[in-house]
């Protein structure tokens, strides 16, 4: 690969990423109750008022308006010249599961998949954590936009905020930042100089690493010159809508489904979390540089139809025979996922803040039996791709 790669990342009070939040706080708030909740919720959220929807099948009793209103303040969105409150009117369209998609999840021998469709996962050994660099620094520069603004560091901040890094690859391997671009909702009465220098310094200067930016990385900071109103006082949030900030940044194909407000037996979230546990654990053997693994399901069906295993050349066994394997070291039935990765359990509000991927999730965790397996199937002489494919 040579070229220019580009991700993006959002803060916790995007508009979309707190529609994400209250969903997913929605919830957590039904699993702690009642672990067989079964939950598919939608939010969204603008100037005046936020709508919950959905279908639900669960024995818990929860008020959906005050965790709504606790998850608009944790945000941020606390002060009245903001014009999104948790004062904002609340409507709520929940109602129960159909029957008919009832029917397909409740199998007599377990649990079949909530719907049909196709889920991603990736890894890459460019990143300790097994994400894309370009992933990793773009949620950096909204992670410490967020804590700044939480901790009083830079008090003008506002909620609302988004970043992008692009990053310039030579030879597969990433050789310099070409651009940054942040933009932070703040107070009327800064100076957009005061700002763009308070940001480059406090925010931007802490998270990029030093010896890959030079004299010609571009900053544009705020480039409008001003971001006053925000959050979904300006712009519409919805569930589901941030899918790319969500897994890798652009580097790996989306199913199309989102993961927030819906429970494990949607396998739009449960088998996305299990692709990415195999790809990382393909990765973490060192068998490959890097995997894109893709699982597809139908609606009533326990076991995935399809397994799909893509290691981009880079791999030391052939890229079927992993597929083979997959299917052998790992239950992929949603109740497999379900009881592998403890996914009944509630504490999902904070993935839809910090990421699903990267950052220590019970599906980031590698057995190391199966990474023993992994490498008894290199050695024992099957089909191999030759003796190295890396590039």
């Amino acid at each position: 690969m040579n070229g220019c790669f580009t991700s993006e990342c959002v803060t916790v009070a995007h508009p979309d990423k707190l529609c994400d939040q209250i969903s997913d706080s929605i919830l957590d708030a039904m699993l702690t109750q009642d672990g067989d909740t079964r939950a598919a919720i939608e939010t969204t959220a603008c100037q005046d008022f936020v709508h919950v929807m959905g279908e639900v099948t669960t024995k818990a009793d929860v008020d959906i308006d005050s965790i709504v209103r606790d998850t608009i303040r944790h945000a941020g969105y606390t002060k009245d010249e903001y014009l999104f409150t948790d004062k904002v009117k609340i409507i709520t369209s929940v109602h129960e599961q159909s029957p008919d998609i009832a029917m397909g999840v409740s199998l007599v021998d377990g649990l079949g998949a909530g719907d049909q469709g196709m889920m991603f996962g990736y890894a890459t050994g460019e990143c300790s954590n097994g994400m894309p660099l370009t992933v990793n620094l773009a949620r950096g520069l909204t992670c410490e936009l967020t804590r700044a603004r939480r901790d009083g560091d830079i008090p003008f901040l506002r909620p609302d905020g988004k970043a992008q890094v692009s990053v310039e690859y030579r030879n597969g391997k990433a050789s310099r930042i070409a651009a940054v671009v942040l933009s932070s909702q703040s107070d009327d009465d800064v100076d957009i100089e005061e700002l763009r220098a308070t940001l480059r310094t406090q925010v931007v200067d802490r998270i990029l690493p030093r010896d890959m930016v030079d004299g010609d990385t571009k900053y544009y900071i705020n480039p409008t010159g001003r971001f006053v109103l925000g959050g979904p006082a300006a712009d519409t949030g919805l569930t589901g809508r941030k899918i790319i900030v969500d897994t890798y940044g652009g580097w790996a194909p989306h199913g199309g489904g989102a993961f927030s407000g819906k429970d494990a037996t949607k396998v739009d979230r449960s088998a996305s979390y299990a692709a990415r546990n195999v790809a990382l654990t393909i990765v973490r053997s060192a068998l490959a540089d890097r995997c894109l693994v893709q699982l597809a399901y139908a609606i009533g069906v326990s076991d995935p139809v399809s397994v799909y295993v893509d290691t981009y050349g880079t791999g030391l066994v052939d890229d079927s025979v992993l597929a083979s394997w997959v299917r052998d070291e790992w239950d992929l039935s949603p109740k497999g996922i379900i009881d592998e990765f403890h996914l009944r359990e509630p504490g999902y509000a904070v993935l839809s803040e910090t990421g699903h991927f990267g950052t220590g999730q019970r599906w980031e965790q590698v057995s190391p039996r199966r990474i023993e397996s992994l490498k008894r199937l290199m050695w024992k002489g099957g089909p191999f791709s030759g003796p190295s494919r890396r590039r």
